[in-house]
């Protein structure tokens, strides 16, 4: 037995976990946010440096509080920080910080939550690690052997130390693009690897932020969507195959919502590979030393790898296999509702093709009135 709290708790003080927790106490409830960082504010602490929002200011606020209108419209990494630490201020919201979960079992009514050795009884638990979660290295064949540099991007900072290297970006979501683009500006050599199709959308239609196209969804079946979108991204930025990259059988909406990829949002990759600064590859057949090979046959030496190849969910570490609420690989079924199973909550960890931020608002809030109809 731990000691019982009526308290949520709420795992993880990231975007995700703080609009959870505001959306608490704006319903009378205290919950207790708990995050094993040494500062609050998630994987945004973490990102490359180059990064900014791909969806616009004013559809990334939290619920509460927009972001500063003196923010400009696609905000770096470093405001959202502020943000976030702004966002956490204005709602006294003090998680407790090096905490890390290590088990949550069911208890009866309860959640049993491990922190080493104390633990916390609780009616709700909320997890809010987010989608970038673990960093997914794919086993390519004869990287471990490779001598220089292999670097998942999760831990990339910036083009430093890499001005004259030849470096490969294996992938081509937006962290990948964001990276090449950085290391081509930074005096590297850069190449991406890609392996199959891709969907690519340009920043913005008419002016207009591309994640607001997603409201599209709402009012047409997402295929549909697709079809009515696609010749407009076509008129803006071409098809992938004119950049040496294979042309999708299906759009990006359709992507997101079978796949839960995201599509490459374009902040200048294009242009780069356009003007000859990045090079395309197919996707990695083998590693020889510094030397990889191709699916086409060409091979090339590198100096430096760049794994931009995402991340993946698996909470089976710490709640166990729960089919009820999580699938084979340890991913929630539902996110931003009921899990399955009393007191059990997920927020953000589906794709969202209107955008991460705009989505875990959407759900914090659902959450936290699930959560409140229940009597707290």
């Amino acid at each position: 037995m731990g000691r019982m709290t009526r308290q949520p708790i709420i795992v993880g003080a990231g975007a995700a976990g703080l609009a959870v927790a505001a959306c608490l106490k704006q319903g009378g409830l205290d919950p207790l946010v708990l995050d094993k960082a040494p500062r609050l504010g998630g994987g945004w602490r973490h990102h490359y440096d180059r990064l900014v929002l791909h969806t616009s200011r004013g559809r990334s606020g939290l619920p509460g509080m927009a972001m500063p209108a003196h923010y400009p419209r696609y905000p770096t990494r470093a405001q959202v920080i502020d943000y976030l630490e702004g966002y956490a201020a204005k709602f006294r919201i003090g998680p407790r910080l090096g905490a890390e979960v290590t088990r949550a079992d069911r208890c009866g009514r309860a959640w049993a939550v491990h922190l080493g050795d104390e633990v916390i009884e609780t009616p709700h638990l909320i997890f809010a690690t987010g989608i970038a979660m673990i960093p997914e290295r794919p086993p390519l064949p004869g990287i471990d052997g490779f001598p220089g540099p292999a670097l998942h991007s999760s831990d990339y900072r910036n083009a430093d130390g890499f001005a004259g290297k030849r470096v490969l970006v294996v992938g081509f979501g937006n962290s990948a693009g964001d990276i090449a683009v950085d290391l081509a500006e930074g005096g590297a050599s850069v190449e991406m690897s890609v392996r199959g199709p891709v969907n690519i959308l340009p920043k913005e239609l008419f002016g207009i932020p591309i994640t607001s196209f997603g409201i599209l969804r709402k009012i047409f079946p997402y295929t549909v969507a697709d079809a009515l979108t696609q010749p407009v991204v076509r008129m803006k930025i071409g098809r992938p195959s004119d950049y040496g990259l294979q042309d999708p059988p299906k759009g990006p909406l359709s992507q997101i919502i079978e796949e839960g990829k995201i599509p490459l949002i374009d902040m200048g990759t294009l242009a780069a590979i356009k003007a000859g600064h990045i090079g395309v590859r197919p996707g990695i057949t083998g590693i020889d030393g510094g030397r990889v090979t191709f699916a086409d046959g060409s091979a090339q030496d590198y100096d430096a790898i760049l794994l931009a190849t995402g991340y993946r969910q698996d909470l089976r570490p710490i709640l166990g296999a729960l089919p009820e609420a999580l699938d084979f690989d340890g991913r929630p079924l539902v996110s931003g509702g009921p899990s399955g199973l009393p007191g059990l909550w997920f927020c953000s960890y589906h794709v969202s093709p209107s955008g991460q931020l705009a989505q875990m608002g959407i759900e914090a809030q659902d959450i936290a009135d699930a959560i409140l109809r229940l009597g707290g």
